[in-house]
């Protein structure tokens, strides 16, 4: 069976604009009986914003409680070069509460969906666009565009414990050490020989054929446990996304950066006296 027109949406939810970012839209298109694709666009990048994180949000609710079939939910950017480029560092960084009420909110969501969610990674995923991708249960990404990548270590900024959890959780040691200390950029190829993606492809092969026909994953949420299995199978890393759990690990990061600075001012003093006494 081929995929249905994608063209007629059943909803649309708006992206209102917030500076300096223009604004933009996600799409809920059905391309298959209960097989429903997420489609947004926020131009220039899919940058995670206070806006985004609403606006996936409403329609993951639109598709939960607006009388639609339980099915699968698939995600992808119609942006081609980039399924997203991960936060707008000064927005998030200037605006209260965004953290834990927006975008830990929304890797929750997926986190703990009650149907199965696909990630079609069909341009860049980078940094948090790379963790929401990895919050849905599977990953599909082109074989011929684009790079799954972590650059923290590119621009300075620290993983706090809710973005790194999910790769403990879903990847083997030498890939999370790969993605994190070398900011290795992966290929859909190499992504999927490492356990990153599930399976490489479009909408059609990698998805349709690739993933829900030989899972069953429509009829998966049906019974109704589909999202508490979820919740369970990923306890720990729920336990980081709530804001009690936030508040709980910026102390825990706080008091670790006061001591390393007190450990940082003990080898300063400790090499000038070397210095001083001729040791060195």
């Amino acid at each position: 069976m081929s995929a249905k027109d994608s063209s007629a949406p059943l909803f649309t939810v708006p992206i209102p604009a917030s500076e300096p970012h223009p604004g933009g839209a996600v799409v809920c298109t059905e391309v298959r009986p209960a097989v429903y694709l997420l489609t947004f666009t926020s131009p220039p990048d899919n940058r995670v914003t206070t806006a985004f994180c609403d606006a996936m949000l409403a329609a993951l609710d639109l598709l939960e409680f607006g009388g639609h079939a339980p099915g699968v939910v698939v995600t992808t950017s119609g942006i081609p070069k980039f399924y997203s480029n991960g936060l707008d560092l000064a927005h998030a960084a200037g605006t209260p509460g965004f953290w834990s009420g927006k975008l830990y909110k929304l890797f929750r969501r997926f986190l703990t969906y009650p149907y199965p969610t696909i990630a079609l990674i069909n341009g860049h995923a980078f940094a948090a666009g790379l963790m929401l991708a990895m919050h849905h249960d599977y990953r599909v990404m082109s074989p011929a565009r684009g790079f799954a990548c972590l650059n923290e270590l590119d621009f300075g900024a620290p993983l706090k414990p809710a973005m790194s959890a999910i790769f403990r959780a879903k990847l083997a040691a030498p890939a999370y050490r790969d993605l994190v200390l070398e900011a290795r950029r992966f290929g859909g190829p190499e992504a999927l020989e490492r356990g990153i993606v599930d399976a490489v492809g479009g909408l059609e092969d990698g998805v349709l054929e690739g993933l829900v026909g030989p899972r069953g994953l429509v009829g998966k949420g049906r019974s109704g446990v589909y999202g508490v299995l979820k919740a369970e199978m990923y306890r720990e890393c729920i336990g980081y996304l709530t804001e009690e759990g936030h508040e709980r690990e910026e102390q825990r990061d706080r008091r670790g950066a006061e001591e390393d600075e007190v450990r940082r001012e003990r080898g300063r003093r400790r090499v000038a006296e070397w210095k001083a006494k001729g040791k060195l």
